[in-house]
């Protein structure tokens, strides 16, 4: 009962509490940094903000609690944050190092109010029993041979001195003529590596340094390698060569001089493991400087083993391994790769361990604060990098991976920038940061530059040819920015890790040249047909300027397609062979690098360029057509009709309606762009495979043919060449199977727009009359088999079916025959005689026995477009026996080439034409050219934006934009040459 009553008290007061606060709100304090708070006050952790010291008290030095003043003792403390003091008599004016008591100092006091000792002596302020003395004492330590003792560097006690000193002076002193450097003492003798300059060249900032930690350690390690072969010192030598960058003067004793100084003098000593560049006790940093020895390494040997997809583990693994050495030369451990140490962007650990999943090419750029570089590497490591592999015999080697040092520089010149192999120097060990040698002056300062490799690049190539599997040594290449460290808060660096796969392309490349060459010859000879049969079409034989342009124009067109055939090949053979490495026993082929595919790129630009200036030249053409419907219905009976002025009557024929004439110039405007496939059907297609299905993921630079990928995998980059090659086939097969459908099934059992309009045609009793050059163009025979189409519906119905069950004449030109469609060839007197009335037709000027002067413009019109009527009938009916024609089929070579080899001189000739050939004129018969226009369109948008979405709602875009142009000029065209007004098309 007690228990539940204090319950419901606490419950009480905690709402009495709750009551009273109150209610919720944002809060701000101010911002104070130690730093801030003054020699007076400290920094109070519990409120975040500085906070007064007491009397004769100062702050820390770590800022965060208070100290007594010189000569004031503690009486009390709570951890530095309470802390009372007491000054000292003037007999004991020293304080004890702990602070908490007095004491007399006979040699003096420190800045701190401490008591000092000379040199080699140490200091004692309490007897064994830790009784406190009353005077201090300061007791020389012994350094004669029977103990050799010195002070330790904190003076509480006696030590060992360093060996050097007693195997050169027998003492713990260094005295002259004897060498003193790095806390190591040196006989001074002949021989010795010369005096080393502790500078460290940042060539970036244009800034030399002095650097601390080279003033004490570069000659002690130098002469501590060199006399002693030192193992830690000849490492620690050659770490401050790396981080000097490896660079090499003829004049200068750095870093690097010394170390090569040492490497050529113990020439006698012997190498390890037969490699002539690594020396007993020296670690190996060169591979040598003999010209064209870098092309040797990575070009003439191989790698002792080869890769393969075949067996259980499909993510073949490259095992990168690194020896890792701290700044002062010691070794710390072998380090494989896997889990990031290389890469300083944070991921997860599987995207991390990607980098080595061999044929996957791996990218990872970030942007680092500088002060997260400072605190997670404050001191640098150095590595040297082998790729693990088993022997054969169960034993595991080490191939040694060469490093290719962008920064390094020989007598001052960048050597390893260029592309020549043969210029390069190759070196083996480097590191990730350094920001050690940055520090001037006092090694417990932060430092002023800092180094960081901002771009590290693992390449694995390919032996060309091998289908072994088998590849060069990997290189590694390391690019290294120097930061000039001002306020590392705010400072950011750009850094990138890649592992990148590569063969050599040349042989594709002279394939594809090749390839490029044969087949633009051979578009040259086309075009130059083309142009032929464009001159006979023309009916002129001068070549001109205008012929010269045409034939570009020509050429243009099938340069175009030859650009197109070979970059849709290019990217469908990496698709299949790259992508199906995963089956094959060996690796033997991997894709181009980003900098391979430039021309690639370049190929689909001129493909696009030119397919964009043959498509807008097809799109002039079919606006600038001749056309002109003969309407073959002649006047049933006579009518009355009221004569103007005259007030009478008289008996004229029967007016003809053109309502047919209307209804057939609707029909010919909607199939102006009607084409083969359903272009937005086939562009949701496309991207519904691409991007819902995940085609899109066959273009990401891995050796995987998977079509889905989890979150948590590591994503590759893409391959232009791939993105290309999916999204063209893609294309190309759906485009395919579309053709199919509406070919075999939808046409013949749907609607075929193109069938049913000669159908419409002879149905109306209207022929179509068109030219799509000056002497050369189609003909669609409409003339009704039943003499008239202006009737009522039950005669419609008759005529039809006395069609259907053969009870009247054939529909073609000729007796007995269906051919409706032909291509024309027209004589140069026939084209004459039609300019001649289609002057008038188009309002131009007119002939004077049909003009009146007192005739408005649309009876002029209308009695030219009579006059051409009943031109263009009588030419059917044979009725100009100068004009005549005749019917005849081409031959088979001719219906190849697209061109005639008669000559229309004195009669016209028309041909047989079963493939409705008349579609030239139209979106339709020009499919070819409109999808591969589409195709390279998205291509060229998807490439720049790599982004499948974006290209494809612009390819619909720029097909809805020609498709309106082309309808709208097309229906103005049409206007104008068949006199059909505009306001009748719909």
């Amino acid at each position: 009962m007690a228990t539940r009553g204090r319950g419901a008290a606490a419950a009480a007061l905690l709402m009495a509490v709750s009551a009273a606060l109150p209610p919720a709100r944002g809060f701000s304090v101010p911002l104070q940094r130690p730093a801030d708070c003054g020699a007076e006050h400290y920094f109070d952790s519990s409120r975040l903000a500085c906070a007064p010291c007491g009397a004769h008290q100062r702050q820390s030095a770590g800022g965060s609690s208070c100290e007594c003043e010189p000569g004031y003792r503690m009486v009390s403390s709570n951890d530095g944050f309470s802390v009372t003091c007491e000054k000292c008599p003037e007999n004991m004016s020293g304080v004890t190092r702990d602070g908490w008591n007095c004491i007399t100092c006979p040699k003096g006091l420190t800045s701190k109010g401490n008591c000092k000792c000379p040199n080699n002596e140490i200091l004692v302020e309490r007897s064994v029993d830790g009784v406190l003395l009353g005077e201090a004492l300061c007791i020389h330590c012994n350094g004669s041979e029977q103990s050799f003792s010195a002070s330790d560097a904190s003076g509480s006690r006696c030590i060992r001195c360093e060996k050097t000193f007693i195997q050169v002076s027998k003492s713990c002193d260094c005295n002259s003529p004897n060498i003193l450097t790095g806390g190591l003492c040196f006989l001074a003798r002949e021989g010795l590596p010369p005096k080393g300059v502790a500078a460290v060249r940042f060539a970036q900032l244009g800034i030399t340094l002095a650097s601390a930690w080279f003033l004490k350690n570069l000659q002690s390690s130098a002469f501590a390698c060199w006399l002693y072969s030192n193992l830690t010192a000849c490492q620690a030598l050659g770490n401050m060569c790396v981080m000097n960058m490896n660079s090499l003067s003829s004049s200068s004793t750095d870093a690097c001089g010394l170390f090569q100084y040492i490497f050529v003098s113990t020439a006698r000593v012997g190498v390890i493991h037969s490699i002539p560049y690594w020396r007993h006790n020296l670690p190996w940093l060169y591979y040598g400087d003999q010209p064209g020895l870098a092309s040797q390494m990575l070009e003439k040997n191989h790698f002792p083993t080869t890769f393969t997809f075949k067996g259980t583990d499909k993510d073949v693994k490259l095992k990168f391994i690194a020896a890792s050495f701290d700044a002062a030369g010691n070794f710390l451990k072998w380090q494989s790769l896997e889990g990031g140490l290389l890469q300083l962007c944070p991921d997860t650990q599987t995207k991390l361990n990607a980098a080595y999943v061999f044929g996957t090419t791996y990218q990872q750029n970030c942007k680092i604060s500088v002060s997260k570089i400072l605190l997670d590497f404050a001191n640098p490591v150095f590595y040297d990098l082998f790729l693990e592999y088993n022997a054969g015999n169960g034993q595991q080697h080490l191939w040694d991976v060469p490093v290719l040092n962008l920064n390094l520089q020989y007598n001052d010149k960048f050597v390893n920038q260029g592309s020549n192999m043969n210029n390069w120097l190759l070196t083996r060990r480097f590191f990730l940061v350094d920001a050690l040698s940055g520090i001037e002056n006092d090694l417990g300062k932060p430092p002023r530059v800092m180094r960081i490799a901002s771009k590290i690049t693992i390449s694995i190539r390919l032996v060309s040819h091998s289908q072994r599997g088998t590849i060069y040594p990997p290189l590694i290449t390391v690019a290294y920015t120097d930061v000039l460290i001002q306020n590392p808060e705010t400072q950011n660096v750009m850094v990138s890790f890649a592992v990148s796969y590569e063969m050599n392309q040349r042989e594709a490349q002279i394939q594809t040249d090749i390839a490029l060459g044969v087949l633009g010859g051979l578009a040259v000879l086309w075009s130059l047909l083309k142009t032929a049969g464009w001159k006979r079409r023309t009916g002129s034989s001068i070549i001109d300027l205008q012929t010269v342009f045409k034939f570009l124009l020509f050429y243009a067109g099938d340069l175009a397609n030859v650009f197109f055939i070979i970059t849709v090949g290019t990217g469908i053979y990496w698709l299949v062979f790259f992508k199906t490495i995963e089956a094959q026993q060996f690796v033997s082929v991997l894709l181009p690098l980003p900098s391979q595919e430039e021309d690639f790129v370049t190929y689909i630009a001129c493909a696009f360029s030119l397919k964009a200036l043959q498509f807008l030249h097809l799109l002039v053409s079919q606006l600038a057509i001749d056309i002109f419907f003969i309407d073959w219905e002649r006047p049933k009976g006579k009518v009355l009709k009221a004569v103007e002025g005259e007030g009478v009557t008289k008996s004229a024929a029967a007016p003809v309606s053109i309502w047919r004439t209307y209804f057939i110039a609707n029909e010919w405007n909607e199939i102006q762009t009607v084409r083969k496939i359903n272009p937005l059907f086939q562009v949701l297609a496309v991207l519904f495979f691409l991007e819902v299905v995940g085609f899109s993921n066959l273009a990401l630079m891995d050796a995987s043919s998977s079509l889905t990928r989890s979150s948590e995998s590591y994503v590759a980059p893409w391959s232009r060449i791939l993105r290309f090659g999916v999204s063209a086939a893609l294309w190309v097969a759906i485009a395919i199977l579309q053709v199919i459908f509406f070919a075999v099934i939808y046409e013949r059992f749907v609607e075929d727009k193109i069938s049913q309009f000669v159908d419409l045609c002879c149905v109306s009793n209207i022929s179509v009359f068109l030219l799509s050059h000056n002497c050369f163009g189609h003909y669609i025979h409409g003339r009704s088999v039943h003499g008239h189409a202006d009737t009522n519906m039950e005669e419609m119905n008759m005529n039809l079916k006395r069609e259907a069950e053969n009870l009247c004449s054939q529909r073609g030109l000729l007796p007995n025959t269906d051919g409706q469609t032909f291509q024309i060839s027209i004589s140069r007197k026939m084209r004459l005689n039609y300019d001649w009335i289609h002057e008038t037709l188009t309002r131009k000027r007119g002939p004077a026995r049909l003009l009146d002067s007192s005739a408005n413009t649309f009876e002029q019109s209308t009695r030219a477009y009579n006059a051409m009527n009943k031109f263009l009938s009588s030419f059917i009916d044979h009725v100009h026996k100068e004009m005549d024609y005749i019917v005849k089929d081409k031959l088979l070579l001719e219906r190849i080439l697209g061109m005639e080899f008669m000559e229309p001189i004195e009669k016209s000739i028309f041909y047989n034409d079963e493939g409705h050939s008349f579609t030239d004129v139209l979106y339709y018969g020009n499919e070819t050219t409109l999808l591969i226009f589409d195709i390279l369109f998205f291509s060229v948008v998807d490439l720049a934006s790599q982004s499948f979405v974006l290209a494809a709602i612009l390819t619909y875009l720029q097909q809805e934009i020609f498709r309106f142009i082309r309808t709208t000029l097309g229906q103005k065209n049409l206007a104008s040459k068949t006199l059909v007004d505009q306001r009748f098309l719909i």
